[in-house]
């Protein structure tokens, strides 16, 4: 039996934290799929076809790694794409409630779909695609925690007109 993990998420944008969990998993499954979710609630600075391009880029290194997007429930994402495991990442004790609740639906939902949760690399453990953005709207150097390319969508996305005021 093939194992497929399927690692949900936003992606909004892609970092190295992201990444890093991708690089190991990839070393654990046989196939990882990267779900990309289309998230309009959330109101995410790029667009679907923009976090699918910048995460297919960073991830190209990574042959079993496939990049997909999704706007229906999860369980029914990884049925269609043989996903056996939900992979979620976890970078403090304060992400362990939403998402052991998050794995419980899911466990009802899709009973024969495990959840595994893995933790980043300690340089990344407090790292956020939030975070990473609010940096990077206030001119603050992102080339740290995210490859290249997101680097520079987020330099674009964030261009400051000149302004003469001071802090």
């Amino acid at each position: 039996m093939k194992n497929t993990a399927i690692y949900p998420g936003t992606f909004d944008p892609i970092t190295n934290g992201h990444i890093d969990l991708l690089a190991r998993a990839s070393r654990i499954f046989d196939r990882v799929i990267l779900a990309i979710a289309e998230s309009k609630a959330k109101g995410p600075l790029f667009t679907v076809a923009e976090r699918l391009a910048l995460a297919r880029e960073s991830v190209a290194e990574l042959s079993n790694v496939d990049v997909i997007s999704f706007d229906n429930l999860l369980v029914e994402c990884a049925r269609t794409h043989g996903a056996n495991v939900i992979l979620r990442g976890l970078r403090a004790v304060s992400d362990f409630e939403f998402e052991f609740q998050l794995a419980g639906m899911n466990r009802y939902l899709g009973p024969e779909i495990e959840t595994l949760f893995l933790t980043p690399a300690e340089k990344y453990a407090f790292v956020s695609s939030s975070v990473i953005r609010e940096i990077a709207k206030l001119g603050g150097d992102v080339s740290g925690f995210v490859p290249d390319p997101v680097r520079i969508a987020l330099a674009r996305a964030f261009q400051h007109p000149s302004s003469t005021t001071t802090c």
